[in-house]
């Protein structure tokens, strides 16, 4: 695979992850992301939570699914350094936005509140190295 060799050629801090860990840890948060998620989409469409408190949710799928493209398919550190500090401003407001509602969902993303928090200084990282 071309654009996981790029990667490999990079830059990294010490501190981080192996490659292998990205795969594990994302098969569970995203299980988490599809069960909240879901359920701040259903209650919008079932009238009970306006359109804005969904938003957040919304764009925070869109960013996190442009990530891997951004990354690995452009290949530009710079594009994705963007994306996911896109894709943790989307947490927090939509952990902001939700907690009136349903507090829950705040709870179970706490995983990857601090997944997306820790992957964001190593993006920045990876960044900064590579200029």
């Amino acid at each position: 695979m071309r654009t996981y060799s790029w990667y490999a050629t990079l830059i990294k801090p010490e501190w981080a992850p192996p490659a292998w860990l990205f795969g594990p840890v994302w098969s569970v948060l995203y299980t988490i992301i599809a069960i909240s998620f879901g359920y701040v989409v259903y209650k919008y469409f079932k009238g009970e939570i306006p359109f804005l408190i969904s938003l957040p949710f919304i764009l925070n799928l869109v960013f996190n699914f442009a990530f891997t493209p951004l990354q690995f398919g452009l290949q530009n550190n710079f594009l994705a350094a963007v994306d996911i500090l896109l894709v943790l401003g989307t947490i927090i407001w939509a952990g902001v936005v939700i907690y009136p509602y349903y507090p829950w969902v705040v709870f179970v993303n706490i995983p990857y509140f601090l997944w997306v928090s820790f992957a964001t200084v190593l993006q920045l990282t990876i960044t900064y190295l590579n200029l």
